[in-house]
């Protein structure tokens, strides 16, 4: 799904004008970009959250000389999805996941009791 599809999915879905949707969304973006790019971080409960993140500088190698080559830091935006993406996306890991967090527990409460 492209930008457009998506408009025209928010526009029928909320009886809205194609315009309207372009503006939602249009604001929403600014609104992440913007809040990322000064360091902060949005949270979507169950879908995901957003955040800047700070590679360091490091030596690289210029693959066609095999000179070694400085790569200067960069600071990029990260996307880390939520429990309830990870489970729409693929719901047999969420259920093993589930699945091992119990059994998971009590051997964390034995080694706390030692």
């Amino acid at each position: 799904m492209n930008k457009t599809e998506l408009i025209e999915h928010l526009a029928s879905k909320h009886e809205l004008t194609k315009a309207e949707s372009g503006r939602i969304l249009e604001t929403l973006l600014d609104a992440v970009v913007t809040t990322v790019k000064k360091g902060g971080q949005v949270s979507i409960p169950g879908f995901g959250s957003f955040k800047q993140h700070a590679r360091a500088a490091r030596t690289g190698v210029n693959p066609s000389t095999g000179d070694k080559i400085k790569i200067a830091a960069a600071k990029l935006p990260k996307f880390t999805p939520g429990a309830g993406f990870k489970a729409a996306v693929d719901p047999k890991a969420a259920a093993r996941k589930a699945a091992a967090k119990p059994a998971a527990k009590p051997a964390a409460k034995k080694a706390a009791k030692k």
